[in-house]
């Protein structure tokens, strides 16, 4: 069954007949000495060559002495970082600081070489380097990823990274829902030269991961939830547009689409992630790819204002004692990174200094005092407190190029978690005595070589929220695909251990915790490269023990004819899932302070998760 789920990673249409493509015009790029890429706010080609290969815009042929150029046409800043690279090339790593672009490289190894945005790492570009002299479009023998890691290009890593190169960079092969389709692979016949030789790129990707894969049925839970869920459908585009980006709302009873959010008149861009006042009135997003945090009207969909914070502002939550707003930015290298706002934003109030930059998905305590934040660029988190308005400590959280993105907190504030992307980590610390009490490995039992699976695994986790009774922690992984179950009951054998593992999507990014109708939660868990929402039951039989948790429900994030909308989708229906608002907000120390509609729709239970 492991197994199954593994395989699941990368059985999504990947368009490699961009490789048969090459073969064919590589005559026209492999006499080139210089490659553009212009940075964009555009779904699937962020790094846009302007030149497109079998549908794919990202991707360069060049012979040795290539110089690579980065331009910028976005609405914010990002950094040019070498993801991967063949082993000891000239030149590597190479990393920039966050800006809109100007800077250059020159690659002079044969292989392949795939660059990112540490802001925003699904963003990918790539150049193949190719030795004319030798058959085969050459990949190196091995790769290196900036933080380290080398493995063969046969390896089963090597191959799932490349993989997931083409699912990201070419909207065809994202997951489409809407389509009863059977997903089939094309693979080009075309040879690639690796560490054990010239070998067949489909016979090697057909013997790995198989073909022809029909798409799971959607399914509605047969529970309903409280409420409705509000997911940032990030790379859907719409007619009076020229940004990406939508939220949709799903009704919790019905499991329909009722609203899509496009907001053309302010060109609303790569919204990201959500939040909502202490009434529920308002939702608070965040647009990434801008500097803008939007607030509308959650009933109807009206822009209310639309405020300047700063530069790729990423994740926003409330403080519950003062309903007061906090917005990373991302993109900021200043230490005072972290935007204060009043109550419905209606002013920004300061800067909060957190004595780093670059901070992500923050999490903030039941009782308004704490709140920590994921530092991206220089590996580690900061504890601050709103009490003393002081930092509290700031500690590394695995190596330097850990890349920590998001956070989750224990409801009662003894500890948080932080999920380390490139180390496919989650670092556990103490909130009392401000150490680390240990690192989970979540590709513990996967060989990266053989790519067989021994037991749970997530690799590149992105959201890991902690449930609101503290009993276990759902952790979207988006290399794999996969869903990772922490047990986080205190004083057990398995506390802070693996427990479960579930099938996602390409992309699996987005998770938070929703009340479920009758008593207990359901984890909603969203994926970029796919239109679908899944629901997870972290609990189905109620005895407390996530070792159990099942996906009950499939839910399609695509506009029906029923629909409300302030726009007209256009392409990329329901696709880009990251942040998830489900509404009431039913976390400790937020769930007390809702107002007696929605309050009155839950159990004793959740009004009070953590007295019990």
């Amino acid at each position: 069954m492991l197994r199954y789920f593994f395989n699941r990673i990368f059985n999504a249409t990947v368009s490699l007949s961009i490789l048969l493509a090459m073969s064919t015009v590589g005559s026209a790029f492999a006499g080139d000495n210089e490659i553009k890429f212009e940075l964009t706010d555009n779904p699937g080609r962020w790094f846009d060559r302007g030149v497109a290969v079998a549908g794919n815009r990202s991707i360069a042929i060049a012979t040795p002495g290539v110089r690579v150029k980065f331009s910028g046409n976005s609405n914010t800043v990002h950094t040019r970082t070498s993801l991967i690279y063949p082993t000891g090339a000239a030149n590597m790593p190479f990393n920039t600081e966050p800006t809109k672009g100007g800077d250059e490289v020159v690659l002079n190894t044969p292989g392949l070489y795939v660059f990112t945005c540490s802001i925003h790492p699904y963003m990918f570009g790539a150049v193949i380097v190719d030795n004319p002299n030798t058959s085969g479009l050459d990949l190196g023998s091995s790769i290196s990823l900036i933080n380290g890691i080398t493995v063969p290009t046969s390896s089963d890593l090597a191959t799932r990274l490349l993989r997931t190169f083409f699912i990201a960079t070419n909207p065809a092969n994202w997951q489409n829902y809407a389509s009863s389709t059977p997903w089939h692979i094309n693979y080009p016949n075309v040879d690639v030269r690796v560490d054990i030789g010239v070998v067949n790129l489909p016979q090697v990707l057909n013997a790995r991961y198989k073909n022809d894969i029909s798409l799971e049925a959607l399914e509605n839970p047969k529970t309903p939830a409280v409420g409705e869920i509000w997911v940032a459908t990030q790379f859907e585009t719409t007619q009076r547009k020229n940004k990406p980006g939508t939220v949709s709302s799903v009704d919790g009873t019905s499991w329909q689409v009722t609203r899509k959010v496009a907001l053309p008149s302010i060109q609303m861009n790569n919204p990201h992630n959500m939040w909502t006042d202490k009434n529920q009135t308002v939702i608070y997003v965040t647009q990434w790819f801008d500097k803008k945090l939007t607030v509308y009207d959650r009933k109807t969909g009206a822009l209310i204002r639309n405020i300047s914070v700063g530069e790729a502002p990423a994740h926003v939550m409330t403080l519950t004692d003062s309903d007061r707003i906090h917005i990373t930015n991302n993109g900021d290298t200043r230490t005072d990174s972290v935007m204060e706002l009043s109550p419905l934003a209606t002013n920004v109030l300061r800067r909060v200094d957190i004595g780093r930059g670059n901070p992500h998905a923050h999490w903030m305590s039941h009782d308004g005092k704490m709140m920590v934040t994921p530092n991206v660029l220089t590996g580690d988190t900061t504890q601050y407190n709103f009490r003393s308005n002081s930092i509290e400590a700031i500690l590394p959280v695995s190596g330097p190029l850990s890349h920590p993105l998001a956070t989750g907190m224990m409801p009662d504030a003894s500890k948080y978690y932080v999920a380390n992307l490139l180390d496919s980590t989650i670092t556990v610390v103490d909130m009392k005595t401000h150490h680390v009490i240990k690192h989970i490995n979540l590709i513990e039992h996967y060989d990266p070589i053989k790519g067989t699976v021994s037991g749970p695994v997530g690799a590149l986790p992105i959201q890991t929220p902690v449930s609101p009774d503290g009993k276990n922690m759902v952790t979207a992984n988006t290399l794999t695909g996969t869903i990772t179950i922490v047990d986080t009951r205190p004083g057990l054998a398995t506390t802070d251990e693996i427990v479960a593992m579930l099938p996602c999507d390409p992309g699996c990014h987005g998770v938070q915790y929703g009340a479920k109708k009758g008593g207990g939660y359901y984890a909603y868990v969203s994926s970029k490269f796919s239109n679908r929402m899944l629901v997870v039951d972290p609990d189905p039989n109620g005895d407390g023990d996530p070792a159990d948790a099942a996906v009950v429900g499939k839910i399609g994030l695509f506009a029906k004819s029923t629909t409300a909308r302030d726009d007209v989708i256009a392409t990329n229906a329901g696709m880009g899932g990251q942040g998830i608002l489900p509404i009431p907000l039913v976390y400790n120390g937020w769930v007390q302070n809702l107002p007696a509609d929605w309050s009155n729709q839950l159990t004793a239970a959740q009004r009070n998760p953590i007295k019990q």
